[in-house]
């Protein structure tokens, strides 16, 4: 094994090195915290630390693959597989699959995502006969995941005057029994939601102290990735496990926690020294990411933050440029600048699309920025939209196959029984519900022995004979389910449930534009199906699939997205990079947030936001903002954002206004704007983009019918001579290097190290491969 510390700085060497006790790792922006982490891993197991004892915690799977994959070309792959290595949420999972009968829960319990949660509460507040305009379902839910992740349980909730004071002068006096609800037909379903996941695990791990001390005793060593971003809940559970051996390393930076909204709790950083006396602290201060202009310009602003831990982040990168500051004139000009300094440091500098990135405060206000993109051919993507896995076609055929999955899944269930029509109405089903209710039995049970409860429940032979046909539907699917991969079953289901057809119906662009999502779910689910098959250990499992979907998020697809600008809002940009960011909407009211100035700690949380989206700039940061906007169609006048004021002159380049008099005078005009000269207003002419320019294509993609919805050919080529150091193409993965060989001919497996995809363990006889 290489030396681990050859490429490590002192101060990373020593954080590397130090392997027992407490250790907090303040990692400034760009500092190498992902190598540090990883190099440590390696250190650890190459001390003789068994893999197995070794717990890590991320907040992204992105980050947790990465992660694995360069311990894993650093120590070998075997090692590797034996960490226990995700994001909190799957990791808890895992346990709970594990344990989730001593909760009563099935182990193959359903994880409720956003939407299934809302469409619960939904239910619930209707058969409450509540009124939606105060009992918003989705703020309801809000407040519901606000109590799980303080661990305020439904008991404890109606045990605390104090709560249920604030939701009756909040004119929601019936929050509790909502919350009472939710649980339980959450728990009739077999179902957890993402907040259950730490909720449940912090009570499994309270309730049962065996389970707590095995779980001690599996992970001598924990480390925590990204720790100011831990809410309370998991800050209890990760305490509790490191509590008997106190190898504890979290890694973290104060400065960029930036998720109180959703209740990370910048405490559990700040006062980690008081939670372990003896914590050993090692600051990462150097920054190998950013120009030196954009790492003073941050350390500035956030230095005029009180709360904060003490480092000197610094670099010895090159000065780079200074930051452009652009003023416009509204939110179209502003727009429109961004679009063509884009186009013009791609025809000046070569730059690629990927290459920028444009963040904003709120999701609103992409819209301008995507047409002024459009117009110029610039292609881009936008994250944080609705994401693939949220429309409602992939959603009701996901449903389905839930259901093969776990009977139990109650919001599954009633998502399907009467989609496509087949005449299940809302009385039968309601009829369903009461009785199974009244019985003390799940829907599925009820079903299943529908002859049995037939009599009690008050239905009609009508209405009996379609529930009989529509389960008989679901269990033939079941059986499918036994002997075919989840590609033919998820097939059968789409064309035999009438789904595909039903879609077919509507010849409007968006309703082919529904038929083209399910083939390309399809596509997905026939991709994962021939991945599984060629990795050794894949489990292709319709159970492993879907649990794939749930845990993953709208920036941990994994999928490499073409060439285009990244538009994001700050929130979603923490953790990438880009050679080229543009920070928009820098106005007071916009950012910082008019809803976040109410407090010092809300200001300066909006303070670590800017700062975080500065630091995501490598080579070139820009700012700009708008003297005048649209909100909700009214014109609003707009002064620039205390935090560029912050940055100071000595860091900026003002293009077009005399910035220091622009926070004085507020009257939001500038007096240049009465010449009758109307040359460009930055210092460099911004020339249209040329017609020949080729950019992004407004022609809609053409697909495969669905009944041919493959994934490629296999390449041909032979691998019977397969030797270690070809260069092989793989459809899938791209192109590789074969580091090793194992195994007898007719079950040989060869471990790839690809470009983009890091090593994979093959089975030969399966893999796709072309020798180069």
């Amino acid at each position: 094994m290489k030396d681990l510390f050859e490429d490590l700085n002192e101060v990373q060497k020593q954080a590397v090195s130090t392997t027992e006790g407490p250790l907090m790792i303040i990692a400034g922006a760009g500092s190498g915290k992902t190598r540090v982490l990883t190099y440590r891993i390696a250190h650890l197991i190459d001390k003789g630390i068994d893999s197995f004892n070794i717990l890590a915690l991320t907040f992204t799977n992105k980050a947790a693959r990465e992660m694995k994959e360069r311990i894993s070309s650093l120590i070998g792959g075997t090692e590797a597989k034996n960490l226990w290595m995700g994001t909190f949420h799957s990791v808890f999972a895992r346990i709970l699959r594990a344990e989730a009968q001593k909760l009563g829960f099935p182990s193959n319990f359903t994880i409720y995502d956003t939407q299934d949660s809302v469409n619960v509460i939904k239910k619930v507040i209707a058969e409450m006969q509540l009124d939606t305009d105060i009992y918003k379902p989705k703020q309801v839910l809000g407040r519901i995941s606000t109590y799980k992740n303080n661990l305020i349980t439904v008991r404890s909730y109606f045990n605390n005057p104090e709560l249920i004071e604030a939701d009756a002068s909040a004119m929601r006096p019936k929050t509790g029994e909502i919350y009472r609800a939710y649980v339980e037909r959450c728990f009739k379903s077999g179902a957890m939601d993402f907040d259950d996941l730490l909720l449940r695990t912090n009570e499994l791990l309270t309730r049962f102290p065996e389970v707590l001390a095995k779980y001690q005793d599996r992970f001598r060593y924990i480390m925590v990735d990204e720790y100011q971003d831990t809410n309370h809940s998991q800050y209890l559970i990760v305490k509790a496990l490191a509590s008997r051996f106190e190898n504890i390393c979290v890694v973290g930076d104060d400065a960029q926690s930036i998720y109180a909204f959703r209740g990370a709790n910048i405490k559990n950083i700040l006062n980690f020294k008081k939670d372990y006396s003896d914590a050993k602290v090692i600051p990462l201060e150097q920054n190998y990411r950013s120009t030196q202009i954009i790492v003073e310009a941050a350390n500035t602003v956030i230095s005029q933050n009180k709360e904060q831990l003490d480092k000197n982040v610094w670099t010895s990168n090159p000065p780079g440029d200074k930051i452009p500051v652009y003023r416009a004139l509204s939110d179209a000009d502003e727009a429109n600048y961004v679009a063509a300094e884009i186009f013009n440091l791609k025809v000046s500098q070569q730059k690629k699309n990927k290459n920028f990135a444009v963040l904003y405060r709120t999701n609103a206000q992409s819209r301008a920025i995507e047409e002024a993109l459009r117009k110029k051919n610039i292609g881009y993507k936008v994250y944080g939209g609705l994401s693939f896995y949220q429309r409602k076609e992939i959603k009701d055929l996901l449903a389905y196959l839930r259901i093969l999955v776990n009977p139990k899944d109650q919001e599954a269930l009633l998502r399907i029984i009467n989609y496509p029509t087949r005449g299940i109405g809302d009385t039968t089903v309601n009829k369903l519900i009461v009785g199974a209710d009244k019985l003390g039995k799940s829907l599925d049970e009820l079903l299943e022995n529908l002859e049995l409860y037939f009599p009690s429940l008050g239905l009609n032979k009508a209405a009996f004979d379609k529930l009989i046909n529509f389960w008989t539907m679901i269990q033939s699917f079941q059986v499918l389910l036994k002997t075919e991969d989840v590609y033919e079953v998820a097939m059968k289901v789409a064309v035999t449930s009438g789904i595909l057809r039903s879609l077919k119906e509507d010849d409007t662009p968006e309703g082919i534009s529904r038929v083209e999502n399910i083939q390309e779910l399809m596509n997905s689910l026939q991709g994962f199906v021939e991945e599984q098959k060629q990795l050794d250990e894949g489990d292709p499992s319709l159970n492993h699939f879907l649990e794939n979907i749930a845990l993953a998020s709208d920036l941990d697809s994994g999928e490499e997205e073409d060439d285009k600008v990244s538009l994001m809002t700050i929130h979603l940009a923490k953790g990438l990079e880009f050679p080229v960011v543009f920070l928009v909407g820098l106005e007071e009211n916009l950012f910082p947030s008019q809803m976040s100035m109410n407090t010092r700690q809300e200001l300066e949380e909006e303070r670590r936001l800017f700062y975080v989206a500065l630091t995501r700039a490598e080579e070139k940061a820009y700012f700009t903002y708008a003297i005048t906007r649209f909100r909700w169609g009214k014109i609003v006048d707009g002064e620039p954002s205390r935090f560029m004021e912050e940055v100071g002159e000595k860091y900026m380049e003002v293009l077009n206004v005399n910035f220091v008099n622009s926070f004085k005078n507020n009257t939001g005009l500038d007096s240049d704007i009465f010449d009758d000269d109307f040359t460009p207003r930055n210092r460099k002419s911004l020339k249209p983009a040329d017609s020949s320019t080729s950019g992004i294509s407004n022609s809609p993609k053409k697909l495969k019918p669905i009944s041919n919805a493959t994934i490629a050919n296999p390449i041909e080529g032979s691998i019977s001579a397969l030797n270690v150091g070809n260069q092989v193409l793989h459809d899938r993965f791209g192109r590789g290097e074969v580091i090793s060989i194992e195994g007898d001919p007719d079950n040989a497996k060869a471990v790839i190290k690809f470009e983009n995809e890091g090593e994979k363990k093959l089975l030969l006889k399966f893999a796709k491969l072309k020798v180069l």
